[in-house]
């Protein structure tokens, strides 16, 4: 290896198994020799493995090489110095090795010995240390698993690069609510800061280095990223931390798959879905993706791909119709209600506002309503009176849907466009904002610029909700900014303000109808619109 490595200029690496024999011998250092997948025996947690690898120059191991060994679980570390000698021989200088370290050590994930010669080095017992080492991590293992819940432990990872650190530290701990939403627990949350995303591993590899190893101390199973992830960013970081790696937006598709109630959920949270994985097909796995290209690379991987992406398609295909007619249902269902002549007020707002129990307190119904992001997902319709509607009050339709959230991915929005659409045939959006969250100026931006999105005629009505548990400065301050009253759906306090408000608004929105009605006298406030 040396007189190999001297003559190219390079370092040169092998990979040995616990029986000695050479696995891989790569031109390159530590860092550029593959690691077979999987290697080892699946009851270890190391991979089997130690790398031997050259330095043509002075000086320990590297941090890469370090990174290398605590990533992939390597049995051990080891770098040899070489030189040349005078008459031009190689001269082998001090041995470096370095072994994970036992799980009871909090502080280093690797131990570093001091350097020996390499006839030293052939005294140690490498197989005996590996093999105490593995003990020590099963009983570790085992003691964690009996002291841990079955939820899965996350380490989330936001980053910042300009939009300022209390945006990004509120999206991060969004993301923590999505989280938990989902039904992991928080191990670890951090903020990167950066100019630009790195193309790779979005946060950079030095970061990403740190986060495995705090996930490896955390006993963490999975990495969560704020930002949405490229398929090759995915790729790219799941093998680099061999940790099981999501976004932003899976971990709110799979609070949608959740909550989905009844078959018009269900079948638009599927399309969704199917529509983020579309395009993720490809190296999930050996044998689902061509991984190389040209001669000998061809062949069953590239036909189960496509036989995969042909059945997602078809599957869109089906779900997109069932869409359609769900719209065209919901639709014959929206002028069954217009030939009444009956209003419909929307409620509309940040998810986990307390829409829909407002929604429950307008209308006395019973609709579900948890402390939960995504809690609703189908829009449910009840029937409401409003007495200050006309001479002697009058009857209202309150719908609840779905919650919105910043930056909702496109696929949500597209799979629950025929959820979206009740939004347009209402006379009046209720925009239910939570005022114990803080930031609700930011989400109820993130509302709005949603429902110019989606490009919404129907006049919106603000209602400040929580009153109860908010701070009261910061009511009086949300209430003077957007003109709304403040009102408690739990407690049922600042209700009657909050009817004379929508009343007022239905009334300036069809003020020829509800003076027809008072002047009539009749007990609904309406007439025909012709």
């Amino acid at each position: 290896m040396g007189e190999l490595s001297l003559e190219v200029k390079t370092p040169v690496s092998v990979l040995l198994d616990r029986r000695g024999r050479v696995v891989t011998v790569a031109v390159g250092d530590a860092a550029d020799t593959p690691i077979p997948p999987r290697f080892g025996e699946a009851d270890t947690r190391l991979c089997g493995l130690r790398l031997i690898h050259t330095h043509l120059k002075p000086g320990g191991l590297s941090q890469s090489d370090l990174s290398k060994l605590f990533l992939h679980r390597l049995d051990a570390m080891i770098a040899v110095e070489l030189q040349r000698g005078k008459r031009d021989e190689v001269v082998l200088g001090p041995m470096h090795l370095a072994q994970v370290a036992p799980p009871t050590s909090e502080e280093e994930d690797w131990i570093v010995e001091p350097p020996h010669s390499v006839r030293e080095g052939e005294e140690i017992d490498i197989l005996n240390r590996i093999r105490a080492l593995e003990e020590e991590m099963a009983r570790s293992r085992a003691s964690r698993e009996v002291a841990r819940s079955s939820a899965e432990r996350a380490v989330i990872i936001g980053l910042e690069t300009g939009e300022g650190t209390l945006e990004a530290e509120s999206r991060l701990d969004e993301l923590s609510e999505l989280t938990q939403s989902a039904g992991a627990t928080v191990a670890f949350a951090n903020l990167q800061h950066r100019k630009t995303p790195d193309p790779r591993t979005l946060i950079g590899g030095g970061k990403l280095q740190e986060l495995v190893s705090k996930a490896y101390h955390e006993d963490a199973d999975l990495l969560i990223f704020d930002r949405e992830l490229s398929p090759a960013q995915a790729r790219e970081i799941g093998q680099v931390t061999q940790l099981k790696v999501l976004d932003r937006t899976q971990v709110i598709l799979d609070i949608f798959a959740q909550n989905a109630r009844g078959r018009e959920a269900q079948v638009q949270v599927e399309l969704a879905q199917l529509h983020y994985q579309l395009t993720r097909l490809a190296g999930r796995g050996q044998a689902m993706s061509r991984l190389g290209g040209g001669i000998g690379t061809r062949g069953p991987g590239e036909t189960k791909l496509e036989v995969d992406r042909r059945r997602i398609r078809d599957r869109i295909n089906a779900l997109e119709d069932a869409v359609d007619v769900i719209s065209k249902r919901r639709s014959e269902t929206r002028k069954s209600r217009k030939r009444t002549d009956v209003p419909v007020i929307a409620l509309v707002g940040y998810t986990n506002a307390g829409k829909s129990t407002l929604f429950n307190a307008l209308s006395k119904s019973n609709a579900l309503s948890r402390n939960q992001l995504f809690a609703t997902l189908r829009p449910t319709t009840r029937e409401g009176w409003l007495p200050n509607l006309g001479q002697w009050g009058s009857k209202v339709l309150y719908t609840d849907t779905v919650g919105f959230i910043r930056d909702l991915p496109s696929e949500l929005v597209s799979a629950f466009r025929a959820t979206l659409e009740e939004l347009n045939d209402a006379d009046l959006l209720l925009h239910v904002v939570d005022g114990a969250s803080p930031g609700a100026p930011d989400r109820v931006d993130a509302v709005n610029r949603i429902l110019d999105e989606l490009r919404l005629e129907p006049p919106r009505l603000i209602v400040i909700n929580k009153a109860d548990i908010a701070d009261p400065d910061v009511m009086i301050q949300l209430e003077e900014r957007y003109g709304a009253c403040g009102v408690s759906a739990t407690r049922k306090i600042g209700l009657d303000e909050l009817r004379s408000q929508l009343a007022a608004q239905l009334r300036k929105e069809r003020l020829p109808e509800f003076a027809d009605g008072f002047m009539s006298g009749t007990t609904t406030g309406f007439e025909s619109r012709s």
